[in-house]
């Protein structure tokens, strides 16, 4: 940490504040705080000031508690999120079996892995290789595994129809609305991680088709969304045969949905 004097930091904050940082003087303090030198400081700033993600240049971003390890190249995690994480967990009973897709840093299993009861089974997977590497740095202490791969694909077959939840943060922007987001997301984050097709449920069409096969009978798949895309993804879901609720939070301008795989009817073959 590099030591600055209160006209210095006034200076920084003045600076941050003019390039549009909305909480400037956090960022002021955070920047101070992983400078080493007063060379390192004015490097991080200039960074700051051309737009890159302030979690890039920590090396870390905040999520639910955590300080989770994000590099630059990888989805950084949202606040919003935590919503996705608290529906995940409403719906998972203990010594669960447990796979997040699309995982970027791995912050949402790494949370979950607090937040449930003793689950028998975590792991993650992405298509990115620059977000596997550092999804397993994050979970490493965890042993979580974390798989290369494109959804599903990767995952034993063994797993296939024993899963109790599979959560993801899908990309789900529509591609003509990735212009319009904050040029610090658009700029450094990999596109893949945002872009969602036309109408942003293209891969998400892809992770329910797949988790209404691999989820066991009544387990979940947990899903980030858009609100204005609630109709059309309920539709998706109920056309694969799961059964979907909709979780909304207000503060966070946050929506998820969880969908049930229906359960074996007494008697009879499984619904789907």
């Amino acid at each position: 940490m590099v030591s600055v004097s209160p006209a210095e930091h006034d200076a920084l904050v003045a600076r941050l504040r003019r390039a549009g940082c909305v909480w400037a003087d956090d960022e002021a303090r955070l920047l101070v705080a992983a400078a080493g030198s007063p060379g390192a400081l004015a490097g991080l700033v200039d960074r700051r000031v051309t737009g890159e993600p302030l979690e890039y240049l920590l090396g870390w971003a905040e999520f639910c508690g955590e300080r989770i390890g994000v590099d630059p190249g990888v989805f950084v995690p949202r606040a919003r999120t935590a919503l996705l994480v608290s529906a995940a967990a409403a719906v998972t009973g203990p010594a669960a079996t447990v796979v997040e897709l699309c995982c970027g840093s791995g912050a949402v299993t790494r949370v979950l892995a607090r937040r449930l009861a003793a689950p028998r089974l975590l792991a993650a997977v992405d298509l990115d290789p620059m977000a596997v590497a550092c999804a397993r740095r994050n979970l490493a202490a965890l042993a979580v595994p974390v798989f290369a791969g494109d959804l599903f694909d990767p995952l034993p077959a063994a797993w296939h129809g024993g899963l109790d939840l599979v959560v993801a943060n899908a990309p789900y922007v529509p591609t003509a609305a990735i212009a319009l987001m904050p040029p610090e997301s658009r700029g450094y984050e990999p596109p893949a991680a945002l872009d969602g097709g036309p109408d942003g449920l293209a891969v998400l069409r892809r992770v329910a088709a797949g988790a209404s096969s691999w989820l066991a009978p009544g387990g979940h798949l947990v899903v980030e969304v858009g609100q204005s895309q609630v109709d059309e993804f309920r539709t998706v879901l109920t056309g694969a045969g799961l059964v979907p609720t909709v979780v909304r939070d207000d503060d966070l301008d946050a929506t998820a949905m969880t969908a049930c795989r229906r359960s074996a009817v007494a008697g009879g073959p499984d619904e789907n």
